[in-house]
């Protein structure tokens, strides 16, 4: 009996690091895109820079919020493939590519007139302003492109299928780079031409994802052209993801302002251990997007015994690499902070925050990949209400240890009462049954 379980559990370890693995890779290349333009544009000045950096936040905010036209199709196209109908599930694929055309039509017509605002919210200085006007502008012409590829991600990984999307990315910015070589640097495009190369590197990624979905779909015999019904409950689907993805935002947002209101080397402190905690997110967020696919698939074909098996297991992973990852800050963080700065003052902030961001590496490491799993399982209501809670409590926590003047640390401890929160919400949740709704449809 001890064998077999152990062979049952090494499957689920191959399943879950054969997801993992490259749907990680895809998320590292992802960023590549905003740095490798970063790399070229600060060639021709810092307003330059600048501006891309005004430009960049807002486009991140963008994708950020429409980030549920992935989560959302991963766990419904799982879900019909779980219960044996791939082409209803490829339909619903397609339905998820179709809505995120629709969005990117309205955000590009809503977003054109409204460039000089956005610029303008994000605290441009007169000297930035119009490359971040220039580089916005060109910019939103790729949106739709943006967000039909998330969708597509989504449909791919529901299938479960994370390598095509590595390779995707990987050739997405591969093409990038050079087409931001060849219009900034040999052209001499200016911020135009680096903006007009990632819109083209972004329209190419998402023409291989539709001519992929259509293939697939002429082979299974699904049909392709948009259904009202489907854009209507591929809309409401998202509606909890989108809610959960705006509350983790203003989290985001309001640690940044209280960082900056502390000081400059408050805020430098805190941009760089929040970047390290961004980048062990990117490991932990793999094993979710597993979490995704998999419980997708094992609800869809009504086995509640593997699911709850792979949830236990993958639970396991999130603690092991948590604890992986807070041993390795901890062994790296006497010399950490000298990459970043030669600030004595920031360092010293540094060195304090990264022994916070490293004990919390477990409780994320569970807070991801239950966030992963109720993602793939569509509950999306209950995610979105309890990541209200979690803000709820983060807003005011953190608010009072600024005027407490705790400093980096009392934001980093709020930070932590927030993950505390979310990893007790989801705990509870996932400990009971409620979730675990089987069938082809939630």
């Amino acid at each position: 009996m001890s064998g077999t379980s152990l062979r049952f559990a090494t499957a689920r370890d191959r399943e879950i690091l054969r997801l993992a693995v490259p749907a990680f890779g895809a998320l590292v290349a992802e960023p590549l895109f905003l740095l490798s333009d970063s790399a070229i544009v600060g060639h021709l000045g810092t307003a330059q820079l600048g501006g891309l950096g005004v430009a960049g936040q807002a486009l991140s905010t963008l994708v950020y919020l429409c980030v549920f036209l992935a989560y959302g199709t991963t766990a419904g196209v799982a879900r019909r493939v779980g219960a044996g109908d791939v082409p209803a599930a490829l339909r619903q694929g397609v339905d998820g590519m179709w809505l995120a055309l629709a969005i990117g039509a309205v955000l590009v017509a809503v977003g054109w007139p409204l460039v000089p605002l956005i610029v303008a919210a994000f605290g441009a200085s007169p000297e930035v302003a119009p490359f971040a006007e220039t580089y916005l502008r060109v910019s939103l012409a790729g949106i739709p492109s943006m967000l039909l590829v998330l969708a597509g991600t989504g449909v791919l990984r529901g299938l479960q299928d994370t390598r095509t999307p590595l390779l995707v990315s990987v050739a997405a910015f591969s093409v990038n780079l050079l087409l931001n070589v060849l219009f900034v640097l040999v052209l001499d495009g200016g911020i135009a031409g680096s903006a007009w190369g990632t819109v083209l590197a972004q329209t190419g990624s998402a023409a291989v994802y539709a001519t992929v979905m259509l293939r697939a779909a002429r082979r299974h015999g699904a049909p392709v052209g948009p259904d009202v019904a489907g854009l209507r409950t591929a809309a409401t689907a998202g509606a909890g993801l989108l809610a959960r993805t705006a509350a983790l935002r203003v989290v985001l947002i309001a640690g940044t302002s209280i960082a900056a209101r502390m000081g400059n080397t408050e805020i430098a402190a805190y941009q760089v251990g929040f970047q390290v905690w961004a980048l062990l997110a990117f490991a932990l967020d793999a094993i979710a997007i597993a979490g995704q696919a998999i419980t997708g698939r094992h609800l869809g074909a009504a086995d509640l015994v593997e699911t709850r098996a792979v949830t236990r297991r993958m639970v396991g992973w999130g603690v092991a690499c948590g604890v992986v990852f807070g041993l390795g800050i901890l062994a790296v963080r006497p010399w950490l902070p000298a990459l970043f700065t030669s600030d004595g003052d920031v360092r010293h902030l540094l060195l304090a925050t990264l022994l916070v961001v490293a004990v919390l590496q477990p409780v994320a490491g569970v807070v991801f990949v239950l966030d992963g799993i109720l993602i793939g399982a569509g509950d999306g209501a209950y995610l979105a209400a309890t990541t209200f809670v979690a803000t709820a409590v983060f807003l005011p926590a953190a608010v009072v240890l600024y005027r407490a003047e705790a400093g980096l640390v009392g934001l980093w401890t709020a930070i932590g009462l927030w993950m505390l929160t979310r990893m007790l919400t989801l705990g509870l949740r996932a400990r009971g049954d409620r979730w675990m709704v089987t069938g082809a449809v939630r």
